[in-house]
């Protein structure tokens, strides 16, 4: 289901996941990625990152979820598979359609002014090996999400980094990777902090 190309930027990932089952009460995590396309490594790691930064992040067990998919998926797309397979027991997870709504509307205003933001720019460091590490980095943060449980709502920082690397490789904005790595370094610092 849902558009065949990659959504351009976080509004239009956002308008593809709230309006793509609007008559439902629940959503599942497969029916959501279905909206947002799961051919290529942005969309992906976009999703997971907004999931993480909505209230959603302290329901038991979704920042464990997230880390789950963004391994299998990456690792699968890192090894050349079209198309990804994630057990049933991840995509029949369903959620409040009224909490993400919630959330994804929380998230709108500050979506805009980033959408205004990025361009292509220093594209080096988003094609070729820059996605590749990009990606790896990705998944490294997605190995430490279920550490995150412990802390509640903690796991927003680790879906602000994910949520900006998954920006970057759709919109091919080097300036945005650049400051994800800022936020994937920094990240473990605020957590101890925290903690």
């Amino acid at each position: 289901m849902g558009d065949q190309r990659d959504p351009a930027n976080i509004e239009e990932l956002l308008d593809r996941i709230e309006a793509g089952y609007a008559e439902e009460s629940h959503v599942s995590i497969g029916e959501m990625m279905d909206s947002v396309g799961r051919r290529t490594f942005g969309p992906v790691v976009l999703f997971v990152g907004l999931i993480l930064v909505t209230p959603l992040s302290g329901l038991p067990g979704m920042p464990t979820m997230m880390g789950l998919i963004t391994l299998l998926t990456l690792g699968q797309i890192l090894v050349g598979r079209r198309h990804f397979w994630l057990p049933r027991l991840l995509v029949e997870r369903r959620v409040p359609r009224r909490k993400l709504v919630q959330g994804l509307e929380l998230l709108r205003p500050g979506a805009r002014r980033i959408d205004r933001l990025i361009r292509p720019r220093f594209i080096l460091l988003v094609k070729g090996p820059g996605l590749y590490v990009m990606a790896l980095a990705c998944m490294v943060i997605a190995t430490v999400l279920p550490a995150t449980e412990i802390v509640p709502f903690s796991a927003s920082i680790a879906g602000l980094a994910l949520m900006m690397f998954g920006l970057a490789m759709i919109s091919k904005d080097g300036l945005l990777a650049l400051c994800a790595w800022g936020i994937a370094l920094a990240g473990p610092v605020m957590l101890a902090r925290i903690t």
